[in-house]
């Protein structure tokens, strides 16, 4: 178990026995709030029997976050004053809530510093009224334009964006040669905190005006053949207030982030690591960690058949899911990926590897075989009657758009 857990955590510990338990527990808690990350904490059987009874643990102490650096704070303040327009800021987990952000768009306005996300977005929250990141795009050739005018790049809570693959005569880094790399603070800092030294050490005593989204864009509404641009603008439009968006749609929703900043406030998450498949377990997570919010989760057809099965615990713990089914009956990023490599035509068998046709899935019966009400659109206007349906009522309900 040690071996499979260590190397996706960053503690690991066993429980010696019963009298080991509470602390343990203690421990393993502590460990995963400083900094927020993953523990793994192994309990064998004969120690869960042989406690004598239930203890009601004391409430777990963290220990402070660490002071802010003021020399890095000075260093970095001096390398955006030595490169106006040429300065570029990663903002990623606490830096990418509401308030941290806002500093983050005082400095930009004031500076001329460009805001970026990461490229997989654990956790950010958005929406109208919220200072939005430009998100770092998935290809390579597209992310290496958008930053290859920075000169310095600073990280806060953020690493260095790298590419996802190795592809034949492409770099690995997506940041030009000779640009600067700076780290303001890492993950486990107080990043809100640093981020305001940073803003009051460049000076900035009366903040400019942020540019924010006040208002959705003058966009005609789609209508006829259902497609996933008429999706991203439907569920931006439509997203309630306080909402969690769940994005595991890959290459269908890549549109809906930019929109996103027009949307109600809202928390957006993806899936961080670049697997697929947990789209559906993150939206159930969601759901049960803060009930009274909608979760919406923008799901691929390929990713969702690696844990279909969340669907059945929504059901059974009746959660305010609405799950969006990109039905393109085909893994689009594989095929992206054997483009990406040099492979521009495959064979039937390579081709029947990467499809999910020949029979295709039926995503409104694995959805009620799993006691979740579902139903199929295939035109703009029927995906626009069952949002509005899903979105007016509780509990579990998966939409199929065909696509």
């Amino acid at each position: 178990i040690e071996s499979l857990a260590a190397p996706m955590s960053r503690w690991v510990r066993r429980i010696d026995g019963p009298d080991d338990v509470e602390p343990a527990a203690q421990a393993a808690l502590r460990a995963s709030l400083t900094p927020p990350d993953i523990t793994t904490l192994i309990l064998p059987a004969d120690a869960a029997w042989g406690g004598a009874g239930p203890v009601v643990s004391a409430k777990v102490e963290l220990a402070p976050a660490p002071a802010v650096d003021m020399g890095t704070v000075r260093k970095i303040a001096e390398a955006i004053g030595g490169a106006p327009g040429r300065v570029g800021m990663i903002v990623r987990g606490l830096a990418a809530r509401e308030e941290a952000l806002e500093i983050a768009g005082q400095i930009a306005a004031a500076m001329e510093v460009r805001l970026f996300s990461e490229v997989l977005v654990a956790r950010m929250q958005r929406g109208r009224g919220r200072v939005a990141p430009s998100r770092i795009p998935y290809p390579i050739d597209a992310a290496r334009t958008l930053l290859a005018d920075i000169d310095v790049l600073i990280l806060v809570g953020a690493k260095e964006p790298v590419a996802f693959f190795a592809y034949p005569g492409k770099p690995g880094r997506l940041v030009r040669d000779g640009c600067e790399v700076l780290t303001l603070a890492a993950h486990g800092e107080d990043l809100k905190a640093v981020l305001a030294a940073l803003r009051d050490e460049l000076g900035i005593k009366s903040p400019q005006p942020l540019a924010v989204a006040t208002a959705f864009p003058d966009e005609p509404t789609p209508r006829g053949r259902l497609t996933d641009d008429a999706i991203a603008l439907s569920v931006a439009r439509k997203l309630p207030e306080n909402a969690i968006v769940c994005d595991e749609a890959v290459t269908s929703a890549r549109r809906y982030f930019a929109l996103s900043a027009f949307a109600a406030p809202h928390d957006y998450m993806m899936g961080a690591g670049g697997s697929i498949g947990g789209g559906i377990p993150m939206a159930t997570g969601a759901a049960i960690a803060c009930p009274g919010r909608k979760v919406i989760n923008l799901e691929a057809d390929g990713s969702g058949m690696y844990t279909v099965q969340g669907l059945w615990t929504q059901a059974r713990e009746r959660l305010d899911v609405v799950t969006i089914i990109f039905s393109n009956r085909t893994y689009a990023i594989l095929h992206g990926e054997m483009r990406n490599v040099g492979v521009n035509a495959i064979g039937e068998n390579a081709r029947r590897m990467l499809d999910l046709d020949q029979p295709a899935l039926d995503w409104v019966s694995l959805a009620n075989g799993m006691g979740v009400e579902a139903a199929r659109a295939d035109t703009c206007e029927r995906f626009d009657a069952l949002l509005d349906s899903a979105l007016s009522r509780t509990g579990p309900f998966l939409i199929e758009a065909l696509i």
